[in-house]
């Protein structure tokens, strides 16, 4: 594994572990990257619920309680989307704190309004009020996918320290 991934795992370890917490992902253009990462970690079976890859709509829907009329609204590559996206992680897990990602990786899908590269993410911990952002990230499919795993966890670790 890409080493700075893995030490910022081990960070996110160590945040978590510290509050006795635990966190859930909630994944679509990353497929389960931030899950991978984290499960990389040794002891990480202590600090790590689940991750959901919710790739289609119907499973955004299913999985996580994304509401159609956001989806209709807004598109899967939404800050609105990723919000429900995390809130549901939380719902469905027995975690304290959920990631949750949604983008366009590339090559192909990107638009005016949502070119390639374009990632929402959001950010649920209980007792705090859930927070988003959009990001854009340059490269191929593989750097936009690793850069969104990277922003995902880093903000993580900002926002519990």
């Amino acid at each position: 594994m890409n080493p700075e991934l893995a030490l910022l795992s081990e960070r996110v370890g160590r945040v978590l572990a510290a509050r006795g917490w635990t966190m859930a992902s909630a994944e679509s253009c990353t497929g389960g990257w931030i899950a991978e990462v984290v499960t990389a970690t040794a002891g990480s079976s202590a600090w790590f619920d689940r991750g959901f890859v919710t790739y289609s709509n119907a499973a955004k829907r299913e999985m996580l309680d994304v509401g159609s009329d956001t989806l209709v609204r807004h598109g899967a590559v939404s800050e609105q989307t990723v919000r429900e996206m995390a809130a549901g992680a939380l719902t469905h897990s027995q975690a304290q704190v959920a990631v949750a990602v949604s983008g366009i990786a590339g090559p192909a899908g990107g638009s005016a309004d949502k070119p390639v590269g374009m990632v929402c993410l959001a950010w649920a911990i209980v007792g705090q009020p859930l927070r988003a952002a959009t990001r854009h990230f340059d490269g191929d499919r593989e750097s936009v996918r690793r850069q969104t795993v990277e922003c995902a966890l880093g903000e993580l670790v900002a926002l519990l320290a």
